[in-house]
């Protein structure tokens, strides 16, 4: 085996190691204005091989901004945990969708 033969198989046994942590990686936001109610949406029917993902109030720059349901592709052995805001003393929390292990 070359040289440069090694040195690819290095970086893209690299690469398949880096690709698995960066997807579990979590985004939080903790602000002091609560989210607004939720906005009413209409669930489309059901689509085999997707499940729903339902509307959430994210936090950009300095307010809230509506973000609309939209499908998700599932995937098999995991299972998809919504985004939603907690409160927590005076302070919001925002924990961002995620998939999780089955």
């Amino acid at each position: 085996m070359s040289l440069r033969t090694a040195m690819l198989c290095i970086a893209l046994g690299a690469g398949a190691i880096a690709v698995p942590m960066m997807a579990s990686a979590r985004v939080h936001v903790d602000i002091r204005v609560a989210p607004p109610a939720a906005q009413v949406e209409v669930v489309p029917t059901a689509r085999r091989g997707y499940l729903w993902e339902p509307g959430y109030w994210n936090w950009r720059g300095h307010r809230h901004v509506w973000v609309r349901g939209h499908w998700l592709r599932e995937r098999h052995g995991y299972r998809w945990t919504a985004e939603r805001w907690e409160q927590r003393g005076d302070r919001w929390h925002f924990d961002r969708g995620h998939w999780d292990r089955d």
